[in-house]
């Protein structure tokens, strides 16, 4: 079992949402972030005043799969969340962690069942 961790951009969420549709992942979480990284935020001008801003809105997905689900979930979250062919700075991360044990509260079921 992994824990798949994406940020991704808010523009992106219902392209990565579909193609995780494609591929029968179907559960996911969906949490509102801010950060920064290579983007170094962005300059804005509000009230004829230019101010910077150091952290953009991003959108982080929490994703636990079964080992066979591994690839498929990140090769439709690239799909999904690329900016363009190439992509673009600031298109995100994808992060696979080890999860040790998961347990379905309604059940009581653990492991590989409960996700």
């Amino acid at each position: 079992m992994k824990l798949i961790i994406a940020i991704i951009q808010p523009s992106k969420l219902d392209a990565v949402k579909e193609a995780l549709t494609r591929v029968d992942v179907h559960r996911l979480t969906v949490m509102d972030c801010q950060g920064f990284g290579r983007q170094r935020g962005q300059t804005e001008v509000y009230r004829g005043r230019e101010f910077s801003v150091s952290l953009l809105r991003k959108v982080q997905l929490q994703i636990a799969v079964n080992e066979e689900f591994v690839q498929p979930t990140i090769e439709a979250i690239l799909a999904g969340g690329r900016s363009g062919e190439a992509g673009e700075i600031g298109d995100g991360k994808i992060f696979v962690l080890p999860m040790d044990d998961c347990v379905r509260i309604r059940t009581g079921e653990r492991g590989s069942e409960a996700i």
